[in-house]
């Protein structure tokens, strides 16, 4: 015997139907050079800093191990891959439609009026095939999909960038891309040892603030971990500091790594080995700038226990440096060398291939220290010959620093300059230095 249902019970099954039709939608298939997460391993030697604690100068030095493996780095946590993506969620254009929900010859009718089949929908607001396509540009996991995500940059491959030119001269092209003035390209270049909180990170977001309120070209970061440094977890990272078109390289197998982060494409990168520390080394990238030459940046992490250890790591660098970097090309090295005066043996070491010659950056109250009590430089962007005659003043908003700028958010003024860093980022819990910048007018010809 068959029932003829009334005409709301058919427009239920109606929807019903619908919702079975539009099951849920395909996540995207992780790429290949996804599975770089050995560094995501990277934090089971927290233990095997050799200079966890040794640092006589700050207290709380914990720059050379002592990494906290449960530091708040969780795999998964903010990763919010679909959920949050409503775009297409919310489309209540057929969700809606009140034309047929409230007819006015029902409009007393609490079934049709307040009916949630009709008015919301939740089988078509909710289904995964709308929210969770990886067509929607807002969504985390296109922004952090390992694709693009300078995945090959944590295994030291040269395919990091992505760039056509990989491995090529690249003489005379001016295809980095760029803010121009006259024929010539600015590049702001940051040292950053800005991690916070218990872990050597970056997962506060202290630091995070503090890099897009200056908006530096190039970085070059120490201790180079958020959340579980899976490759994808990185990417986000990058992307969410500075944006999905710039490159990064991160060196492997590192407690405390050692990275650089480009706005120009890295076509070749990789890391030489710092014979004196086991957990990390010493990271370097070949930068394609516009122009004839290219900027080749070195990131460094100097250890903590004493002047004639940092002078070593700093003879063997530099012979690196001369055995594979091409005179013609610029140089810079950056980073946290933990220098406790200018004076110190490995400075006058690097002379042979970059000026440490003043003046040099300052705050805003003209102070130059970058350790966490501001006595001490600790921070440095050194450049050759070749990159120093072409540096200006580093400007930011209506304020200019004629020699580059140590960014404490304690003491800058107007705050509103360096947004979205709050004042209190630069005291953060554990945030033992000062990011550092300089800028540089460089030819395009």
């Amino acid at each position: 015997m068959s029932m003829k249902l009334p005409p709301i019970l058919r427009a239920l099954v109606a929807m019903g139907a619908l919702a079975t039709a539009c099951g849920p939608g395909t996540e995207p298939t992780t790429p290949p050079d996804s599975g770089t997460s050995a560094d995501a391993g990277t934090r089971n030697d927290a233990g095997t800093g050799t200079d966890a604690g040794s640092s006589t100068v700050d207290a709380g030095d914990v720059e050379d191990g002592g990494r906290s493996i449960d530091a708040g780095p969780d795999a998964d946590a903010g990763s919010e891959n679909d959920a949050g993506t409503t775009t297409d969620a919310g489309t209540t254009t057929d969700a809606g439609t009140a034309t047929d929900a409230g007819t006015t010859t029902d409009a007393g009718t609490t079934v049709d009026a307040g009916t949630t089949v009709d008015a919301g929908t939740t089988v078509d607001a909710g289904t995964t095939v709308d929210a969770g396509t990886t067509s929607d540009a807002g969504t985390t996991v296109d922004a952090g999909t390992t694709v693009d995500a300078g995945t090959t940059s944590d295994a030291g491959t040269t395919s990091d960038a992505g760039t056509t030119d990989a491995g090529s001269d690249d003489a005379g092209t001016t295809d980095g891309g760029s803010d121009t003035d006259g024929g010539y390209t600015k590049i702001r270049i940051m040292a950053a040892n800005i991690t916070s909180g218990n872990g050597q990170d970056y997962d506060q977001g202290h630091g995070i603030r503090l890099m897009q309120g200056v908006k530096p070209d190039v970085v070059l970061i120490q201790e180079f971990n958020y959340k579980a440094n899976s490759a994808a977890e990185i990417r986000e990272m990058v992307d969410l500091t500075f944006g999905p078109g710039f490159s990064y390289y991160r060196e492997t197998g590192a407690q405390i790594p050692n990275g650089i982060i480009s706005r120009f494409p890295i076509i070749e990168s990789g890391e030489w080995k710092d014979t004196q520390v086991s957990n990390r080394d010493f990271a370097w990238a070949r930068i394609d700038i516009p122009g004839p030459h290219d900027l080749w940046a070195v990131s460094v992490h100097l250890l903590t226990s004493g002047s004639g250890v940092r002078n070593t790591e700093a003879t063997n660098l530099v012979k690196f440096i001369k055995d594979n970097v091409r005179e013609s090309d610029y140089l810079t090295i950056g980073g946290d060398f933990n220098t406790d005066s200018r004076s110190e043996s490995c400075l006058t070491t690097f002379k042979q291939v970059v000026t440490t010659v003043g003046p040099h950056p300052v705050d805003k109250n003209n102070k130059d220290g970058t350790n966490a009590n501001r006595s001490k430089p600790y921070d440095h962007v050194l450049v050759d010959n070749d990159l120093y005659q072409y540096r200006v003043p580093t400007v930011i908003g209506a304020s200019s620093f004629a020699n580059g700028l140590v960014l404490d958010s304690r003491v800058y003024t107007p705050l509103s300059e360096i947004y979205p860093a709050l004042s209190s980022d630069s005291g953060a819990s554990n945030m033992q230095h000062m990011g550092v910048l300089k800028d540089f007018l460089t030819p395009n010809f």
